[in-house]
């Protein structure tokens, strides 16, 4: 049996420099293929030090989950003492490790974008944020220059700041802002509603833009559309565009995204994501009901005279699930369904409080109707499961299975 010297490097630390990492299946396979491609992989762990630190890969997001190890593992490596190199049963123990980090798939947390983006909302007529005005609000706030004592500006928040310090990955950040309706206005993103953002307009300062002004522009778009004669499936985007900018003044740079958010363009046309812009426009019809509910035959007929004769056939409320809540005639004194405005994006990220929340505003859930309340925060069908059999007790009757809070 062969043995070796071991000794300990001058430079060791008590808190170790070293991390050991057990790579998953699929981490493994991006790896064996950059390795077959000879192409490159990046990987970037991210997140403050106040934040658990994630890894991420350019299209998903892994918790890095801490398993302590039963035995130490040593990192040895050859002497680079000179009179130590050419001994090949002597090493050096660079650190010691009682720790191994597993990645795990997560959601991505892209939630504090709602606090970075508060106060730049895009909308008409305030489509320029005063900066007179920004300066008279930091300067209520008692905010002053470390160096000549003049209020300082709010900082804009861009692009590149959202790629380097949000734990997503880049796939999941634009997937993220386009759900959340970013657009990016003069190398300037916006956040506007549910939409798509390319890679031409990845960079300038994130700004939201308000819903119902994302909704008048894509009623507007259905009604050129319509007047216009121009086909949903290959409508030019020049002639769309010049006619919003000439008749409601609305910037082409601003269009071009909200149509790239719902559809296709390629070569100057549009194609339109039917059910997007459809479903988009319900949600705005929604939003005024959620402190008085609509009956839901009332909310039908406003929906379909929103989206003209040639889309109503599209409309469903399947299209809104996770966006409202349905009261029965039999809890509403009502001859027809309630329905209230309740989006998942407004409810905790937090399971537990996800829970909380959900049992305060119903105390039984049929399983249909929760999933789409639960989906944000999971990253598949198991994860809800699991969450599900954690938080909620599982009640059968006549009618099926109800989900309650699980008793404390």
């Amino acid at each position: 049996m062969s043995t070796v010297d071991l000794k300990f490097t001058s430079s060791l630390q008590d808190a170790g420099s070293f991390k050991l990492m057990e790579l998953p299946p699929d981490l493994c396979k991006l790896i064996e293929q950059s390795i077959e491609s000879n192409t490159p992989t990046q990987w970037t762990v991210k997140g403050q030090s106040t934040d658990d630190a994630v890894l991420c890969t350019s299209t998903k997001t892994y918790a890095l989950r801490s398993v302590v190890l039963s035995n130490s593992v040593l990192v040895v490596t050859r002497s680079e003492d000179a009179d130590l190199m050419d001994s090949s049963d002597t090493v050096v123990i660079r650190d010691t490790l009682h720790e191994v980090l597993e990645p795990v798939v997560s959601v991505p947390k892209l939630q504090v974008l709602n606090g970075l983006l508060r106060g730049r909302v895009y909308d008409e007529g305030h489509e320029d944020v005063d900066e007179d005005v920004e300066m008279e609000e930091d300067d209520r706030r008692g905010s002053q220059s470390q160096t000549d004592g003049r209020p300082t500006r709010k900082r804009k928040f861009t692009y590149d700041d959202a790629r380097e310090t949000l734990q997503a990955s880049q796939v999941e950040l634009d997937r993220g802002l386009r759900e959340r309706r970013v657009l990016i206005i003069d190398g300037t993103l916006l956040l506007c509603s549910p939409a798509t953002i390319h890679s031409a307009v990845y960079s300038g300062e994130l700004r939201p833009i308000a819903p119902s002004y994302l909704t008048t522009i894509l009623e507007l778009l259905l009604n050129y559309l319509v007047s216009l004669s121009l086909p949903h499936s290959a409508a030019p985007v020049s002639e769309l565009t010049t006619s919003l900018e000439d008749d409601h003044e609305i910037k082409a740079k601003v269009s071009k995204q909200v149509m790239a958010w719902f559809g296709d363009v390629d070569d100057g046309l549009w194609v339109m994501d039917v059910k997007g812009v459809v479903r988009e426009i319900g949600l705005g019809i929604l939003r005024a009901y959620k402190d008085d509910p609509i009956p839901e035959t009332d909310f039908m007929s406003k929906w379909k005279t929103a989206v003209g004769d040639t889309f109503e056939q599209s409309t469903s409320l399947d299209l809104l699930h996770g966006n409202f809540i349905s009261i029965p005639p039999s809890e509403s004194f009502s001859p027809t369904p309630l329905l209230s405005y309740f989006p998942s994006s407004s409810l905790p990220t937090d399971p537990f409080a996800r829970f909380a929340d959900l049992f305060l505003t119903r105390s039984r859930w049929k399983a249909d109707d929760i999933s789409p309340f639960l989906m944000d925060i999971c990253v598949d069908n198991k994860e809800r499961d699991k969450l599900l059999l954690k938080y909620a007790r599982a009640i059968t009757d006549k009618d099926g299975v109800w989900y309650t809070a699980r008793a404390k």
